[in-house]
C-alpha cells in the first residue's frame, strides 16, 4: 500500500470522526487537494456527508466548492476572508458538517495573532461538527496542535510513481513510439521515487515531447533527477567517469557487488519485497590508505548506473544546540530523497571519532546513534560506502553484525593485482598495452612488491607527464623501470602501522581481494634507496 493510500485512509477516518483539525503535511498542493477530492467522493457516494459541505482555499482561486469548482461569492483571495467565510458559515447560517480547507495558511508554529485567530475557528468548528483541513509543513503551536491530527503525505512513492508514469505512457501511445516495456516502467518508477508529482510528469513530458520514447532514454531519467537535485543541503554530488567501473584487483569485492547489483532489478526487488527483505544496506571499506577504498565507492556508482553523494559528517557538525544532529538528519532524509543512489562517506572515523567522549557534549556519540539507527531502519535504495584508514578510531558500535553488509579489508595488492592496475593505468594515461613484454611486464611488477594503487598511478603518471613535456619522447625500459624505482611507498615508510592494520582486519574483515589478508609480504629494509631527482634537460 502507498503512502498516498494510508494518508487517504487515514484522512478518512478523521473526517468521519469529525476532528476539528487536520493539518496535513505536504509540499504538494495539487496532489494533496485531489486526495481531498478523491476521499470527499467516497464520503459522499457512502453517505457520510454532502458535497455542498467541502471547499477550499488557494491563493489563485479564493474559497470554492470543491467538486464543482465553482468560486462562492465575492469572498477574496486572502486566508483571512475564507476563514471570515467560514465563521460566516459556521456561526450565522449554522451549518453543521462543513469542511474548509486552508492551502496557504501564515506562520503558525509558535503562538501569534495568526495562530490565536485560527485557534478560535478550530473551537467555532467543534461546535458545529466541522473540520477544517489546514496544509503546514512546518512544526504547529503546540495548543493549536492539541486540537487535532496530523496527516502526512510524503513524496510518491514506487507504487504510486509506476501508475503515474504508466498512465501517462499509455495516454500517448497513440501519437508516440514508445519502446519501453513493463520492466523499464518499473525501472522509472524507482528512479523517479522521491520526487513530486510534477516533477516526474515533467520528466516523462520531456521524453514523449521527442515522438519516440526509447530503451536508452532511461539514462536521460536518471540524469533529469540528478539536475532536480543537484545542489541539496549536507550532500555533495560526485560526477563518475562511466570508465571508473574498471579497477584493477579486488576480486573478491567485485564478486560480492556483482551478486548485490542483481538485486536492483525490478523483478528481484518484488521478490525481495514479498519476502520482507530490505534493500542492501551498504558495506564498509577498510585498510591501508590508498588501496582503492574511495576508488570502489566511484567505481560501484559507474557500474550500478546509480548517482553518488557524498556525506562528509565534518561539515554536518553545527556550533549551536541540536544543530548537528538536525543537520546530520537533513542530509540522510534528502538521500532517501534521491535514492536509489550510492552515498560514500570516506574516512567515516573522522567524523565518528568524538563518540564516547564528553569533550564535545555528547555531540558525536548521538550522531553515531542516529546514524547506525538510520542506517538500520532505512527502507530505501539507498547503498552507503564508508571507508576507514585508522581502524583504531572507529566506535564499536559501528562493526556490530547488521550494521553493514560487509566489512571488507583493502590490503596492499598483491604480484596479479598490480598487473591488472598497471594495465588499466598504462592504457589510460600512456595508451600503452603493459603487457605487451612479458618479462619486463614481470619485471615492473617484482620492483613494485609493496606499493600501493595510489603508489602506482602516481608513477604511471609521472611518465604521462614526461610525454606530454617533452613531444617524441621515447620510453623505453630503463626510463620506465627508473620512475618506479624512485617511488618510496607507504609499506617502506609506515611498516608498522600497516602490519597493526593487517592484525585488526584478520580478526574482522573480509578480504577485499579474495585471497588471505597479508599474504602479500612487506619489501625489506636491508637496503635502503637514495632518491633521485627526475630532471630532464631538452637537447639544444
Amino acid at each position: 500500500m502507498s503512502n498516498k493510500k494510508d494518508a487517504a485512509s487515514l484522512l478518512k477516518r478523521y473526517l468521519i470522526a469529525r476532528i476539528p483539525l487536520i493539518v496535513l503535511k505536504t509540499i504538494e498542493t495539487a496532489r494533496a487537494l485531489d486526495m481531498i477530492r478523491d476521499v470527499s467522493l467516497e464520503l459522499v457516494q457512502e453517505g457520510w456527508l454532502d458535497e455542498k459541505s467541502f471547499y477550499a482555499h488557494t491563493m489563485s482561486k479564493g474559497v470554492y466548492n470543491l467538486f464543482t469548482n465553482q468560486a462562492v461569492g465575492n469572498t477574496g483571495s486572502s486566508v483571512l476572508s475564507a476563514m471570515d467565510f467560514t465563521v460566516k458559515l459556521l456561526r450565522q447560517d449554522q451549518k453543521l458538517n462543513q469542511t474548509m480547507v486552508l492551502t496557504g495558511v501564515p506562520d503558525i508554529s509558535g503562538e501569534n495573532g495568526d495562530s490565536q485567530r485560527i485557534l478560535d475557528l478550530i473551537s467555532l468548528a467543534s461546535e458545529m461538527y466541522g473540520t477544517v483541513i489546514v496544509f503546514y509543513n512546518n512544526s504547529v503551536w503546540n495548543t493549536l496542535q492539541r486540537h487535532g491530527l496530523i496527516v502526512t503525505l510524503d513524496m510518491p512513492d514506487e507504487e504510486e510513481m509506476y501508475a503515474l508514469i504508466k498512465g501517462q505512457l499509455d495516454g500517448n501511445r497513440s501519437q508516440v513510439t514508445i519502446e519501453w516495456d513493463d520492466s523499464d516502467v518499473k525501472e522509472a518508477a524507482a528512479t523517479l521515487a522521491g520526487v513530486t508529482q510534477i516533477e516526474a510528469t515533467n520528466v516523462m513530458s520531456a521524453l514523449l515531447a521527442k515522438g519516440i520514447v526509447k530503451k536508452e532514454d532511461m539514462a536521460e531519467v536518471r540524469s533529469a533527477k540528478n539536475r532536480l537535485f543537484s545542489n541539496i543541503s549536507g550532500l555533495e554530488r560526485i560526477d563518475v567517469d562511466p570508465a571508473m567501473k574498471d579497477v584493477g584487483g579486488l576480486k573478491g569485492l567485485r564478486d560480492w557487488l556483482d551478486e548485490k547489483k542483481e538485486l536492483l532489478k525490478p523483478e528481484k526487488k518484488e521478490v525481495m519485497k514479498k519476502l520482507h527483505l530490505q534493500p542492501p544496506r551498504g558495506i564498509l571499506l577498510v585498510g591501508v590508505p590508498g588501496c582503492g577504498k574511495s576508488m570502489s565507492a566511484k567505481a560501484i556508482s559507474a557500474s550500478w548506473k546509480l548517482p553518488l553523494y557524498r556525506l562528509d559528517f565534518a561539515t554536518a557538525q553545527g556550533s549551536y544546540v541540536g544543530q548537528s544532529e538536525q543537520q546530520l538528519k537533513d542530509a540522510l532524509t534528502t538521500a532517501e530523497n534521491v535514492a536509489p543512489c550510492i552515498l560514500w562517506i570516506d574516512e567515516i572515523e573522522k567524523g565518528l571519532s568524538g563518540a564516547g567522549s564528553s569533550n564535545d557534549g555528547g555531540v558525536s556519540t548521538r550522531m553515531v546513534g542516529q546514524f547506525l539507527f538510520w542506517l538500520q531502519e532505512c527502507k530505501k535504495s539507498v547503498f552507503v560506502v564508508a571507508t576507514a584508514n585508522d581502524v583504531s578510531m572507529l566506535p564499536s558500535e559501528l562493526l556490530r553484525r547488521g550494521r553493514f553488509d560487509e566489512l571488507f579489508f583493502v590490503d596492499l595488492p598483491t604480484a596479479d593485482e598490480r598487473k591488472d592496475i598497471l594495465s588499466l593505468y598504462f592504457k589510460k594515461y600512456l595508451h600503452l598495452d603493459f603487457a605487451s613484454n612479458e618479462a619486463f611486464a614481470e619485471h615492473i611488477v617484482k620492483i613494485t612488491e609493496g606499493f600501493t594503487g595510489a603508489d602506482l598511478e602516481s608513477a604511471v603518471r609521472e611518465l604521462a607527464y614526461h610525454t606530454v613535456a617533452q613531444p617524441g619522447l621515447v620510453l623505453d625500459e630503463e626510463e620506465i623501470s627508473s620512475t618506479f624505482s624512485n617511488v618510496v611507498p607507504l609499506s617502506k615508510t609506515s611498516p608498522e602501522k600497516i602490519n597493526n592494520i593487517r592484525n585488526w582486519g584478520k580478526e574482522r574483515a573480509v578480504p577485499a581481494s579474495g585471497r588471505p589478508i597479508g599474504e602479500e609480504a612487506l619489501p625489506s629494509r636491508a637496503a635502503p634507496s637514495v632518491r633521485r631527482v627526475l630532471i630532464r634537460h631538452k637537447e639544444v
